[in-house]
């Protein structure tokens, strides 16, 4: 295909994506740098296409936030909320188990489990929460709990990671979803979420979760103070413990929303930022095997866009999503399975339903199985 660059710097680059070959830290911060976006539009599909094809997966799950009491007090955050304001919730075990089940008509194959780090609520209250869960719903997949979380968890308990890790994953913790990376420079993360772990420690606990046997996604958080060699520097990082462990299934670049933060003085990012954020990170994690453009972050319209710049991943039905709404967020907080199928055709893609770690998933009206 003969695509012209109007961006010259990027020339050497497509050499390399052409030819299969590993692209450096250097090479991502020219990536991030330059605004030929149709230019990273064509190296990141030509990766994408190579890897999937036509295929573009999505899931039917569930989100649920069983609390949005936090103790961290992050300035890039409008979900969490300290013990005492009024406008805070906390569920009971009994109401996560009924939230889980009630409202939606398609049968889930994840629920999707995140919440802020409260004060009160213990390991033994989250393993219940678990247990209740593959109790009441045996064929659903959990993914739960931030490497944040499973770090406040270690803290408050007195326990190692990787002790804390087990007794999650024997409650019937299948995988993590990997949120909470935000941007691993410690000049960002004094600035956005003091109190949250490092970014050695976020790769630490991913590192020990997967020698466990856990799966976990992993994201960056960007607009918002990183600048480009932050996001690069972020990008290597995470290649390089995927080339340790090969334990993430999945990136997702995750637009930062600042209405009702701290920061709400940022400027949004556009759609070219989106898609520049996708494409940049299909060319350089070169052994992670899918992008997702999250259609709650980046809107319907700009995730079909993202399926022809390295995207081959729309998510699923969410269902309920607090943390970007809480943010700003007007997208809508669900759609049914016929409306993803839906998207990915009218973008030209296959779709192809998945499991959480993207085994096909067949269905009839009834029933789904998982082809294993």
């Amino acid at each position: 295909m003969n695509v012209h660059f109007e961006d010259r710097r990027l020339l050497p680059i497509r050499e390399k994506v052409e030819a299969g070959l590993r692209l450096s830290y250097e090479d991502a911060v020219t990536l991030y740098r330059t605004n030929d976006v149709l230019a990273l539009g064509y190296m990141a599909n030509l990766v994408r296409e190579r890897m999937h094809g036509n295929v573009t997966y999505f899931n039917v799950n569930r989100h649920i936030n069983p609390t949005d009491v936090c103790v961290a007090s992050c300035r890039l955050c409008a979900f969490g909320k300290q013990k005492r304001d009024p406008n805070s919730y906390t569920m009971s075990l009994e109401q996560v188990w009924e939230t889980a089940g009630k409202g939606w008509s398609e049968q889930i194959t994840e629920f999707h489990i995140v919440g802020g780090l409260h004060p009160e609520l213990n390991l033994d209250w989250f393993c219940q929460m678990l247990r209740g869960l593959k109790e009441r719903y045996p064929q659903i997949h959990l993914k739960a709990f931030t490497m944040v979380e499973i770090g406040y968890f270690a803290r408050r308990e007195k326990m190692t990671i990787r002790d804390v890790l087990i007794q999650l994953r024997d409650a019937g913790m299948d995988s993590m979803p990997g949120g909470g990376a935000e941007v691993f420079s410690e000049r960002v993360r004094r600035i956005i979420c003091d109190h949250k772990l490092t970014g050695d420690e976020w790769l630490e606990t991913a590192r020990i979760a997967h020698e466990l046997g856990v799966h976990s996604n992993c994201t960056m958080l960007y607009g918002h103070l990183e600048n480009e060699e932050d996001r690069a520097d972020h990008l290597v990082k995470l290649r390089a413990l995927q080339d340790e462990t090969k334990g993430f299934v999945t990136f997702i670049p995750l637009a930062f929303h600042p209405d009702n933060t701290a920061l709400s003085h940022i400027a949004k990012t556009t759609g070219f930022d989106d898609l520049k954020a996708i494409a940049v990170s299909r060319l350089v994690l070169d052994n992670i095997p899918h992008i997702k453009a999250y259609w709650v972050m980046l809107s319907a319209r700009i995730a079909q866009i993202a399926l022809r710049f390295g995207a081959n991943d729309i998510d699923g039905t969410v269902v309920e999503e607090k943390i970007y709404h809480d943010a700003g967020s007007t997208e809508s907080q669900a759609l049914k399975r016929g409306d993803l199928l839906r998207l990915i055709r009218q973008a030209g893609r296959e779709p192809v339903e998945r499991d959480t770690l993207y085994r096909p998933v067949t269905r009839t009206e009834s029933a789904f199985t998982v082809l294993v």
